[in-house]
């Protein structure tokens, strides 16, 4: 086997008898498969035993490619029963991008001389390569992720005489015109989804938080081209899905052009960095999505500087295994030698900048605090506007005060908390009065632990303020899910919010039986359409009584 590394093949052959023989020799003498690895310039670059599943090229290792091109290798591989490539063959060529998979058949003898021809080691072969996907529509985009074409048996005098080189250079056309029809646009990443359902989720509940995920997605810039799902009672340790489920989300990324597998749940560093090593793609989880939006949306200084601070806290823990060489700090034998390695130093200037990012947090918390006090030795109640991602809190704030605040159909379209007056009758005397509202960051569902630590100066606002003002998405499949998902972070804050009113937003966007559904379950909520102006002088009332029972002397 090390002597195969000293051939080499003509540049325009697939291989050659003598060298096929030699391959198909040694197989047969071990009784085991055997797979060579050859570059274009014909030299031997891998020899392994077993599959071509199981001596594929770890990612990591293949040469870099456009997504319009092959990877510049093929494999001859050997088998001991005639039949095509099976599955599984075909799978790890389709993975690796090869040039072409080789199989030959053995004939389990030695080698024999019969008509004059060289038979020998070697009974048939296949010859596979990976073919273009075929245009298809949008709704067809669930079908075979890739396509690729074998040959019939052949005999080893008929593949020796194929132009390798005309083969390659025409599948590359190929590829080449159909990766330029799909990138319409190249600044949008493209994206496979993977979501794992485990024992303690309903179906609908796991269809729903892969829609927030997939609207997540979209909303951080990216397309999603493919959605895959396993089923398993809890994740994998290692690697969140099983080994197949690895396979087919590195098939899928290669044959579709996915540049980044987000999963739909929170990956541990071991995890993020065994999936980066199994599939050659960037993965990321749900949080770094949530981060990577935060970061987009923040406008205000405080708010990019509470979104530096969560970032760099879920960054800090990912830090090892980036670089080959680990921290050797400390005192004793073993110990001494170079200094300080590039990653401890990375993980010194960012505790560095923690420290000092906690630091302006906490004086933005104190100028929060002396800004409520103010309002308070003023007399003017406030009421927070609390409520899931995209329930309408901002597009309320502007109907009621004409805040002119950025609004749109997006997943955390507004960071920044922004207060406004409001004026609404005042219960006891029945005079007009003055209350503050304060629209604040959507809630979602298993809002990151860094992002609440981070956000706790705005997260502040609802726990200081005297009432809340849960608005709430009526027209959105899972709004009960919802409505449990922010009371759930409201009994996580260090301070008990004040008394709450619910108010269903998007009335005008549902039928009668949904309406009747939340009539019974929440008899005192008010019911309106922030974007019809529906129902908002009933609330305006429903709030003078709130304000009122709020600030009343126990």
């Amino acid at each position: 086997m090390q002597r195969l590394y000293h051939q080499k093949l003509p540049v325009d052959s697939i291989t050659t008898p003598e060298f096929a023989q030699r391959v198909a020799a040694i197989a047969t003498e071990i009784a085991e498969s055997v797979c060579a690895y050859i570059n274009r310039r014909g030299q031997v670059i891998r020899v392994g035993v077993g599959s071509p599943r199981q001596t594929q090229i770890p990612p990591l290792e293949l040469p870099r490619y456009g997504a319009g091109r092959l990877s510049g290798i093929r494999c001859i591989a050997t088998q001991h029963k005639s039949h095509a490539p099976n599955q599984s063959a075909l799978t790890a060529m389709a993975i690796q991008r090869l040039d072409s998979l080789v199989v030959l058949t053995l004939t389990g003898e030695g080698f024999e001389r019969r008509g004059g021809g060289a038979t020998g080691y070697v009974k048939e072969t296949h010859l596979a390569h990976l073919t273009p996907p075929t245009e298809m529509e949008p709704e067809q985009s669930d079908r075979a992720i890739a396509t690729w074409s074998v040959s019939p048996p052949m005999s080893l005098d008929m593949l020796a005489k194929q132009d390798f080189l005309d083969l390659v250079e025409g599948l590359e056309a190929q590829f080449e015109r159909e990766f330029v029809a799909l990138e319409v646009d190249a600044d949008r990443d493209r994206v496979v989804l993977v979501g794992v359902m485990t024992d303690s989720m309903t179906p609908e509940q796991f269809e729903n938080e892969l829609a927030e995920l997939t609207r997540l997605v979209d909303t951080a810039g990216a397309t999603v081209v493919q959605t895959l799902q396993q089923k398993r009672s809890r994740p994998h340790p290692q690697t969140v899905v099983g080994a197949g489920k690895v396979e087919e989300i590195a098939l899928c990324s290669q044959t579709l052009g996915a540049n980044l597998i987000v999963f739909d749940r929170d990956l541990s560093p071991a995890q993020v960095r065994n999936l980066e090593m199994l599939l050659g793609v960037r993965v990321v989880d749900r949080t770094e999505v949530i981060l990577d939006i935060f970061a987009q949306r923040a406008r205000s200084s405080a708010g990019k500087l509470q979104v530096e601070l969560a970032q760099l806290e879920y960054m800090l823990p990912r830090l090892t295994g980036r670089g080959q060489a680990m921290s050797r700090l400390g005192g004793g034998i073993g110990t001494r030698g170079p200094g300080e390695t590039k990653l401890e130093t990375e993980r010194r200037a960012i505790q560095r900048r923690i420290a000092r990012l906690q630091k302006e947090v906490n004086q933005l918390q104190a100028h929060r605090s002396r800004m409520r006090q103010r309002r308070q030795h003023q007399e003017v109640p406030s009421i927070a506007i609390v409520g899931y991602t995209n329930a309408g809190k901002s597009t309320l704030l502007n109907a009621l005060t004409n805040a002119e605040i950025y609004t749109a159909d997006q997943l955390f379209a507004t960071l920044d908390p922004t207060t406004r007056r409001l004026v609404v009758p005042d219960m006891a005397t029945g005079k007009p009065q003055s209350i503050v509202l304060t629209d604040t960051v959507g809630f979602i569902h298993e809002l990151p632990p860094s992002l609440m630590d981070a956000f706790r100066a705005t997260l502040e606002e609802v726990t200081e303020a005297d009432a809340l003002l849960h608005v709430v998405d009526l027209s959105h499949p899972a709004w009960q899910s919802q409505i449990r998902s922010v009371m759930e972070i409201l009994r996580e804050m260090p301070m008990t919010p004040g008394p709450a009113l619910v108010a269903f937003n998007k009335i005008d966007c549902v039928d009668s039986q949904t309406l009747a559904i939340a009539r019974a379950q929440f008899p005192q909520a008010v019911f309106i359409s922030a974007k019809g102006s529906l129902g908002l002088e009933t609330l305006r009332h429903r709030l003078g009584q709130l304000v009122q029972y709020a600030v009343a002397p126990r």
